[in-house]
């Protein structure tokens, strides 16, 4: 460790040396030094962590200035020596001194760190000829370490003997040994006056640099101040340069538009934008007529001439409406009538039947009529009931097959009751009975929109009402059937 740090001395100062921009110091200070330790000891933190005292120390070495390319913003590393370490110090009172033989014990924790500091740090002008900063820097920084020792003094009772012991420190990776690295974060913060700069700093570190016998975690702290001065000039004073107002790298002398930043082609003056279309005269092709960027200054073409450029046409070279994207209207059912126009868009129709297909509807025979009326006589209800008589599913079946095998037909279901409860009762009552034949067909495959429930209650009775018999048979369902006529064209 200790040969590389001239190596690295002398390359640092050739670099200087090389780069007139890149200032070299010396940097040196004071500072105090605990250790932030962590562990499960029981009663560490009452009996031992009281007595646990920073540790005095110094900085010493070099420090670089690099400039980042951005104003105030300057990168500056350096490499000093640094001592780190604790104090354990703890005076025993008079019992306790007469059972431990021992008036005080002290042990003192010396480490000497070869540190790396790799700031950012930001300047803040303070006077106009930008000689004195207020400055803040921050960054990351590695240690190896270089040296260090323990030292255990302590005070016998019974003897009044002082007892003083200093062992080397082991670097390793066993047990109670220190580790040969170590990193951490720091900041500063201060003045720069002239080749001075005076500055406050704290630094934490984040790495375990101690192997203990138990289980722990032991950190450095370090607060100090430190005080450098620059050996090397920042580089060579600069030449005064001509006024450049607008600063678009066209001086004031030879600027014909000093205000307004331009381009030296046209004398330090905005590039003419003719069409005033954004996209100026060295940039457009087409400079007479407002344009877009993307079409280099010319309009956005429009290759079938429909008057929807051909960004916005999704049909470039068919001439459309704006409302289809630039495309013609639709004819889905391709029957030559287009959507618009078109009643029946998915089915292929005549124009003169406004693209619908011709259907012509057979009418209803007389014989399919008396056939439906046959099964609405043997449709029944129990007694103040919506539920269907088992004796009525034969008649429901025969139903359902006949309106599945003739689609275009329509079915009125009309529920009546006999004249047993309220009129209000029996009318909610019908319903529910031409709601049931409505639900029965359903289950059976025929789509809800061809059929109609209605309920009319006790009306129009078509028995007796005196009787059981004749209840039975007015507590019934009419079926009417009906057909929707096309017209032929």
């Amino acid at each position: 460790m200790k040969k590389w740090v001239p190596l690295l001395l002398f390359a640092v100062t050739s670099y200087c040396s090389l780069h007139a921009q890149v200032k070299l110091g010396i940097l040196g200070g004071l500072n105090s030094s605990k250790v932030i330790e962590t562990n499960h000891i029981p009663g560490w933190d009452t009996t031992t962590k009281p007595f646990m005292n920073s540790r005095s120390g110094f900085q010493l070495g070099f420090i670089l200035e690099i400039p980042t390319g951005i104003k105030g913003l300057f990168f500056q590393p350096a490499i000093t020596y640094i001592t780190k370490g604790r104090v354990y110090n703890k005076n025993n009172d008079s019992l306790a001194a007469l059972s431990t033989d021992t008036v005080y014990n002290k042990q003192t924790l010396k480490l000497g760190y070869m540190e790396v500091p790799l700031n950012l740090t930001y300047k803040f002008p303070l006077t106009a000829s930008r000689q004195s900063f207020f400055f803040i820097s921050a960054g990351p920084y590695l240690s190896f370490i270089h040296n260090g020792s323990t030292t255990t003094e302590s005070l016998l009772s019974s003897t009044h003997k002082y007892h003083s012991e200093t062992d080397p420190i082991t670097v390793g990776k066993g047990s109670e040994t220190y580790t040969t690295f170590d990193w951490g974060v720091n900041g500063r913060a201060g003045f720069e006056i002239g080749k001075m700069m005076l500055s406050a700093y704290y630094s934490r570190g984040f790495g375990d640099f101690y192997h203990a016998g138990y289980s722990g975690t032991f950190h450095h702290e370090v607060i100090g101040a430190t005080l450098a001065v620059w050996l090397t000039a920042s580089g060579p004073a600069k030449v005064p340069r001509k006024k450049d107002t607008d600063r678009d790298g066209v001086t004031d002398d030879v600027d014909l538009c000093p205000l307004q930043p331009g381009s030296a082609a046209w004398h330090g003056c905005p590039v003419p934008d003719t069409d005033h279309d954004g996209v100026d005269d060295d940039h457009d092709s087409c400079r007479y007529v407002p344009g877009v960027s993307r079409y280099h200054g010319c309009p956005i073409p429009d290759t079938d001439h429909d008057g929807i450029d051909d960004d916005h046409d999704s049909c470039r070279t068919v001439a459309g409406l704006a409302r289809y994207n630039g495309c013609p209207i639709p004819d889905r059912d391709h029957d030559g009538v287009n959507d618009e126009e078109d009643k029946c868009p998915d089915s292929a129709g005549t124009a003169g039947n406004h693209g619908c297909p011709v259907i012509v509807v057979p009418e209803i025979k007389k014989e399919e009529t008396d056939r439906i009326n046959f099964i609405a006589h043997n449709v029944n209800f129990t007694s103040a009931s919506d539920r269907l008589m088992d004796s009525s599913f034969v008649a429901m079946d025969q139903l359902a097959g006949l309106l599945l095998a003739h689609p275009a037909w329509h079915l009125t279901i009309e529920g009546y009751t006999d004249n047993s409860g309220s009129p209000a009762k029996n009318l909610a009552l019908s319903r529910k009975r031409a709601q049931a034949v409505k639900v029965f067909l359903i289950h059976k495959g025929i789509a809800a929109s061809r059929l109609t429930a209605e309920g009319f209650g006790q009306e129009h009775p078509i028995s007796d009402n005196l009787t059981a018999k004749g209840r039975s048979i007015n507590r019934r369902v009419e079926l009417k059937l009906s057909i929707e006529k096309k017209p032929a064209p």
